[in-house]
């Protein structure tokens, strides 16, 4: 049998019934401490009969406030008209405080021939007693009230986000395989013996992309593999003309990434570096995890007359992904030195389990390529 949580209870509407029995028999006991300590005289028991009578004229005149004028008035935004509402409901509730104890609580009294407190004077208690429990209900429907509509508010926030990146990772798609693509094309028309190494390796983005892409993270291990795959595809295309280096050091194993957050800087480096330097041109990468931190460094020669392109398409997303998934984790930092180009990233991973329970990862929640 399926336990009952403590927010199945305040908010759900199977235990509406139970909520305001428990409201108002928690209001009842109050209420009679209140009076046994203030009225010395009466008995715990004769303060208990005492509330319990009175609680019928207490619903009659709380009901009204938090089903009738709280929503038209005060929920509404129309303040004015919701004090000037409850000054009149104050001055009614005297009437409704006499008439009760004239015409019912004092003839069930004399009628059950026991007399509670006396018949007549004393309406000012009962009137706080009422008064006071209409209030305490009106300030606690207020504060349900405010609190679903903050946890509407924060549902509507994130599926924000998580439409933001999806519309991101929509874009980097093409832009990616467009550029690969290009780079087997041009090898497809010389005939290359390496064309079909080249689209096995394409192949193994593709799944990645269609397949692994769609998780809120992968693991960095595979998103390593992922880019020396594209090394690899590049390095083919240039042959001797690059100098490729390419270092990682410490644990990824069962170390988790959003996917695609490294890859962008690689095609940057490629597309607006070393593909337009005359000289021979170069590139570094450096990848290193210590302490659930992985550091990713990524250097390239340019031509230092042709300022490098870090606003683009690919670069932009990464920089919007990297604040939505990584708020205050991460650090970016790019520095175009003429005849080079560095980017250095820093970003605090998840572990296995912690993946699992990201804040901005959980399901309903959220979950690069230059140009």
């Amino acid at each position: 049998m399926k336990s009952i949580t403590y927010n199945d209870f305040i908010f759900s509407g199977r235990y509406r019934v139970w909520r305001h029995v428990v409201f108002w028999s928690v209001n009842v006991f109050i209420w009679s401490i209140f009076w046994y300590i203030m009225i010395a005289p009466f008995s715990f028991g004769r303060c208990i009969a005492k509330e319990t009578l009175w609680t019928p004229v207490f619903l009659v005149y709380s009901y009204p406030l938090i089903y009738w004028v709280l929503p038209r008035t005060l929920l509404k935004g129309k303040v004015k008209q919701f004090i000037f509402i409850i000054l009149l409901w104050a001055v009614a509730g005297l009437f409704i405080n006499r008439g009760y104890r004239v015409y019912v609580y004092v003839p069930f009294q004399e009628a059950m021939k026991y007399k509670l407190i006396i018949g007549g004077g004393g309406e000012a208690g009962s009137f706080l007693c009422m008064a006071i429990s209409s209030a305490s209900i009106t300030v606690i429907k207020l504060f349900k009230h405010l609190i679903i509509k903050q946890q509407e508010w924060m549902q509507v926030q994130k599926e924000k986000v998580a439409a933001e990146l999806q519309l991101l990772k929509a874009q980097v798609h093409p832009h990616f395989l467009f550029n690969t693509l290009n780079n087997i094309y041009s090898f497809s028309l010389e005939q290359s013996p390496k064309t079909p190494g080249m689209i096995l390796k394409l192949s193994s983005l593709l799944s990645y992309m269609l397949y692994d892409c769609k998780t809120e993270e992968v693991r960095l291990e595979k998103e390593i593999e992922i880019m020396k795959n594209y090394v690899d595809l590049e390095r083919e295309r240039y042959g001797e003309r690059i100098e490729i280096s390419w270092n990682y050091e410490g644990e990824i194993k069962d170390k988790f990434i959003a996917p695609l957050l490294m890859l962008p800087f690689l095609e940057n480096a490629f597309k607006h570096g070393t593909s337009e330097q005359t000289e021979k041109p170069w590139l570094g990468v450096d990848i290193s995890v210590r302490h659930d931190t992985l550091r990713c460094k990524i250097a390239n020669s340019k031509n230092e007359y042709v300022p490098n392109s870090n606003n683009g398409i690919g670069i932009g997303n990464v920089k919007k992904r990297l604040e939505l998934i990584y708020p205050e984790r991460y650090e970016l930092k790019m520095s175009d030195e003429g005849n080079f180009f560095v980017v250095s990233m820093m970003v605090k991973l998840n572990d296995a389990a912690a993946s699992r329970v990201s804040p901005l990862l959980k399901p309903g929640i959220i979950q690069a390529v230059a140009t």
